[in-house]
């Protein structure tokens, strides 16, 4: 038999994925048991809207849990000693995401995610079966999933009060979670408003519009909160939440790229709804600085030509190319910048796989 010697470091990152895999177990039966409470509780006054929970339960941490998983680090990297108190607040930032989730599903139209029906086509094909006609029913389930998303965002702000209960920051927690909501709100906004545009927003405005809508809530805000939790300084804790706001544009600027070119088996939605809703991403951007493209994308608005034919003028022009290699040096800017380098050997790990996970994630 051959013995396996394993070096310092081998050790270190064997500890180290026990530990994430501990912390995860922790967030998960937290999640569980709040959305048990809001099943309870909703079925005293409403047997609907309890069922509306027991849908929404199932998709409440489906995810890779990004966002916990950051508070834990922002709280570990500034001397945190409670797992429960990051566990709370994490939960917190997951219930705000499955919430912008359902909402976002509604502005998008989309019927998919993840590979199964979202909420909206739930009560969409339930109106249907009562014989309504289809627009009719399409109305159903995106009331339905707007008012489910306002559950949602309800059970996230109480999470988060909750979580930084009787700590010399919790004023000051609750006002950047109230940030992460606004800002998210933000985005959303502007990204529904460049769509009717009658030309995509530049690359500036699209980055901007992607910090408020993505990389706030789900890297820079995350991480920011973990280490106020923690008792960090305002100006230690934003030093990190520099590097995830980096972080978080890179990813939703990867999203962009799967948005289009991915492979739907993988990421579970549609490369059509992106260019069908009109929506500017950083791919439209930097295309539209291609005429061929341009021509291509006013043809296609004023039903000249085919959807296809676009995502071919857009895979044409280069520019999935040109915003992988943003993303990257976004990435490279955030491990190399002065704040990086002051953070304790194993932060600086953590933070190295994140960049390496968006960087290569494929869903």
């Amino acid at each position: 038999m051959t013995t396996l010697h394993l070096g310092p470091n081998s050790t270190r990152q064997s500890s180290t994925a026990d530990a994430r895999g501990a912390e995860e177990d922790l967030i998960r039966q937290q999640l569980d048991r709040l959305l048990t409470d809001q099943i309870h509780r909703a079925a005293r006054f409403s047997s609907e809207t309890a069922a509306l929970w027991r849908l929404v339960a199932p998709t409440v941490g489906a995810g890779k849990l990004t966002r916990p998983k950051l508070v834990g680090l922002g709280y570990r990297s500034f001397g945190g000693q409670d797992p429960a108190r990051s566990v709370a607040l994490g939960c917190a930032f997951e219930l705000l995401h499955s919430a912008l989730l359902i909402h976002d599903d509604v502005i998008d139209r989309d019927f998919i995610r993840r590979g199964e029906p979202t909420l909206s086509a739930h009560y969409r094909d339930r109106a249907q079966e009562a014989s309504m006609s289809v627009p009719d029913a399409e109305h159903v389930g995106a009331s339905a999933a707007i008012i489910a998303g306002d559950l949602l965002l309800s059970a996230a702000i109480r999470q988060a009060g909750q979580a930084a209960a009787g700590l010399p920051m919790a004023d000051t927690i609750a006002q950047f979670f109230d940030l992460a909501v606004v800002q998210a709100g933000a985005g959303e906004l502007e990204d529904l408003l460049y769509s009717v545009q009658s030309s995509p927003a530049n690359t500036a405005e699209v980055l901007r519009m992607e910090e408020l809508k993505t990389a706030g809530y789900s890297f820079q805000l995350p991480l920011l909160c973990g280490a106020l939790l923690a008792g960090a300084s305002e100006s230690d804790a934003a030093g990190l939440s520099e590097i995830g706001c980096r972080l978080g544009v890179a990813y939703q600027i990867v999203d962009d790229i799967l948005g289009c070119f991915g492979d739907p088996q993988t990421t579970g939605k549609s490369v059509e709804s992106d260019l069908r809703e009109g929506k500017s991403t950083v791919l439209t951007a930097l295309a539209a600085e291609d005429p061929e493209f341009s021509a291509e994308l006013a043809s296609f608005r004023a039903g000249q030509s085919s959807l296809e034919q676009l995502r071919l003028a857009l895979q044409a022009s280069g520019a999935a190319q040109t915003a992988r290699m943003l993303a990257e040096s976004l990435c490279t800017a955030a491990l190399q910048s002065t704040h990086f380098m002051r953070l304790p050997q194993q932060t600086q790990d953590e933070l190295r796989a994140y960049a390496t996970f968006i960087l290569e994630r494929k869903a």
